[in-house]
């Protein structure tokens, strides 16, 4: 490897849309390219043991939190680690897995920022952020279908971790350099089962200058709108992209982020036709969204911008 790998955070509360994401952004660079780490594959304890504990998997004691960090920096430093492997479907542990760095590692999980040498590892850091009661039909969902549960188990276990999520998750919000949060249109239902979105753009990475393509005077303002607001107490920007935006709307955009790197041109596609954006809708077929294309893109331009950084 010619240079250390790139190294993406992707951080939120059980069920916030982040392997959804992950997949997403893996799929536009390419999956030859990334590697994929899920830090709950740190858990100390298997759901038995948690039981009998009493504890929580989104507490800090009940994660190998050493291990991750440590594992982290071999991975950005281009070595190769032993990961622990952790099953949410049966709730035990599985054999480890010998993992070699590509290009570009995504690791996404509970508690990624949880520690200072855990945030130093990373060049991009996001963090996501949908609503409480968004996020709990999405994990009433992803539990019932996947994972064995009743759906009053879900909710229950729900009300057990909320305190832990308020004190341990949610926090990790604050080291972010960009928080995206899906949330449907209000006061109606989602346009075609389209999120809006909301991202939060810190300083703390340089972020392309959106103002001549979706300031206050452009034509895009009924669906893309550029502000500034604070962000736990601090001064960020606030890109909000709807669900109803067309192609016609984004593309001006889409063109502005990636002239702005032109070593994006593979993933930038001039007629506007691209894999950015697409998730299976209600009834399995491929729909595409706008929100979803834009979040994904600028993420991934803040990733190959860290490339030619180094």
């Amino acid at each position: 490897m010619s240079q250390r790998p790139i190294l993406l955070g992707i951080v939120g509360d059980s069920a916030a849309g982040k392997t959804t994401l992950t997949r997403g952004i893996a799929q536009v660079l390419g999956e030859e390219n990334v590697t994929i780490i899920c830090t709950d594959d740190y858990h100390k304890y298997d759901r038995i043991d948690r039981g009998r504990i009493g504890i929580t998997a989104l507490h800090p004691d009940c994660n190998h939190l050493d291990i991750m960090q440590q594992h982290l920096s071999l991975l950005q430093s281009g070595q190769p680690i032993l990961k622990p492997n952790y099953s949410h479907k049966s709730g035990t542990f599985e054999a480890p897995t010998y993992i070699k760095p590509n290009r570009f590692i995504i690791i996404e999980g509970l508690l990624g920022y949880s520690t200072r040498a855990a945030r130093d590892c990373y060049d991009v850091k996001v963090y996501l952020a949908p609503p409480e009661s968004l996020r709990s039909q999405w994990k009433v969902k992803r539990d019932t279908q996947k994972r064995g549960y009743t759906e009053k188990q879900v909710l229950e276990e729900m009300r057990k971790r909320e305190p832990d999520s308020a004190e341990f998750i949610r926090p990790q919000r604050s080291w972010a350099d960009m928080v995206v949060s899906f949330c449907p249109p209000e006061p109606s239902p989602a346009a075609n089962g389209h999120l809006n979105v909301k991202l939060v753009l810190r300083p703390t990475i340089p972020h392309p200058e959106l103002t001549s393509v979706v300031g206050d005077d452009a034509p895009t303002r009924s669906a893309i709108r550029l502000g500034l607001d604070r962000d736990m107490g601090k001064p960020v920007d606030v890109l909000e992209i709807d669900g109803h935006a067309t192609k016609d709307q984004v593309i001006h955009l889409e063109r502005f982020i990636c002239d702005e790197l032109p070593a994006l041109s593979n993933v930038c596609n001039p007629t506007g036709e691209t894999d950015l954006g697409r998730v299976s809708g209600t009834t399995g077929e491929m729909i595409q969204s706008h929100p979803l294309a834009m979040t994904q893109l600028l993420i991934v331009y803040h990733m190959i911008k860290a490339t030619r950084a180094l």
